[in-house]
């Protein structure tokens, strides 16, 4: 059994971590400056734009498609190390390497599924960072954590599809460089087999008949960097039947085949938020006093650090091992240790973000301080991409079926 990694993902470690350093950590500060003066909050500072530009020269793009023809070619078990590194800024360094969610799911649909059209379209301006996109599942009016629920129809129309719906938390479509929607709907909402009631359409944004309503707050946050959470109406919208991904039908297929990957990488940049946290609460507590000594020689607080240290190494051990079976055995052979790591990371981070919020005293949920957004982040991430429950459920199900 060999832990270390492999020559390629070991130099490109190297360069991301000078990266973040060289680059991305003097640029937090910038961008909140620089969005204090846009026109719009939603709208990209022009520190992000370079900072893409400098991750495109030195080859630090595209990292997360395995898809060798788009991406950088890597394996999960590869770009597993380097998303947790992205996710110790995780509102700046995807977004530079053009390895954000939504558009890193929406990429490998359309590479996946989509046709050479809708290629051509829509996956190569994405790769090339030139536009931003949204994937809309969740509905307000329904439990969304059951995918088969969703309301919103695409009904065919001779040559054309026609959307109504109302979706929200629709990531990324506040920005105003998100120009495409993948759309989940039913177009055969009566269907006999529920999984096969729901298909996935192509909407650009500017069709007639989308209204982009409002942002979503997240713990009063509006996550600006990311291009924020929107409520999306669709009114009578009409597209070509080329916009169709996939087959009719598909629709429940291909979100599963979306969320596997985009699961693995949520917990390694959650990971990488527990790093960071870990180490904003040393640095705190080396540099604080309190009843006459160092709040680092409290024994809490020495319980807190020891705890999250051995947290995060369990946890990284967990996703890696997941990581290595979807190469090896597929997203379906790796379908238990997909849904653990969904359960046990976003329930661990938060309790390590809520440590290191503790130990800044007030600072700690300041905006200061970087903790309190990553708190938010990371307890979002227990509902999103399916909550910890209905991954339960279905582990222990699992678990289960071996003994009856």
């Amino acid at each position: 059994m060999d832990f270390a990694f492999d020559a390629r993902t070991e130099e490109l470690r190297a360069k991301l971590l000078a990266f973040m350093d060289e680059h991305v950590y003097p640029a937090e500060p910038v961008a909140e400056e620089q969005r204090a003066l846009l026109a719009s909050p939603w709208d990209t500072p022009r520190i992000v734009e370079e900072l893409k530009a400098e991750a495109r020269r030195q080859g630090l793009w595209n990292l997360f498609l395995p898809d060798a023809e788009h991406g950088a070619g890597l394996t999960n078990l590869q770009y597993a190390p380097l998303a947790e590194i992205t996710g110790r800024s995780p509102h700046l360094a995807p977004t530079a390497l053009n390895c954000a969610a939504p558009d890193t799911g929406n990429m490998e649909v359309l590479a996946q599924f989509g046709d050479e059209a809708q290629k051509k379209q829509w996956l190569e301006p994405l790769l090339a960072g030139e536009i931003r996109s949204a994937f809309a599942m969740t509905e307000p009016e329904v439990a969304s954590s059951d995918a088969t629920n969703v309301e919103t129809r695409i009904i065919r129309d001779g040559e054309d599809y026609v959307v109504n719906g109302r979706k929200w938390y629709i990531s990324g479509a506040m920005n105003p460089d998100c120009k495409i929607f993948i759309v989940m709907g039913k177009t055969d909402p009566d269907g006999a087999d529920i999984r096969r009631q729901q298909s996935m359409i192509l909407v650009p944004r500017d069709t007639p008949g989308v209204e982009v309503r409002r942002a979503m707050q997240v713990y009063g946050y509006e996550d600006h960097s990311h291009g924020g959470h929107a409520e999306v109406v669709f009114h009578d919208v009409r597209v070509p039947a080329s916009n169709l991904v996939g087959e009719e039908g598909g629709g429940f297929a291909i979100a599963q085949a979306r969320l596997g990957p985009g699961r693995i990488h949520h917990c390694m940049r959650l990971i990488g938020m527990a790093e960071r946290a870990i180490e904003l609460m040393c640095r705190r507590a080396v540099s604080r006093t309190a009843f006459g000594k160092a709040i680092a020689q409290q024994g809490v607080v020495q319980n807190w650090i020891a705890d999250a240290r051995v947290t995060v190494e369990q946890l990284r051990l967990l996703v890696l091992k997941t990581a290595w079976l979807m190469d090896t055995v597929g997203n379906r052979g790796a379908h238990t240790e997909i849904q653990a790591i969904k359960i046990a990371t976003p329930r661990a981070v938060v309790d390590i973000l809520d440590k290191a919020v503790q130990v800044h005293g007030a600072g700690g949920v300041s905006q200061d301080f970087p903790l309190a957004e990553l708190w938010a982040a990371a307890r979002t991430l227990k509902l999103a991409d399916g909550p910890d429950e209905v991954h339960q459920r279905s582990l222990a199900r699992r678990e289960l079926k071996k003994y009856l």
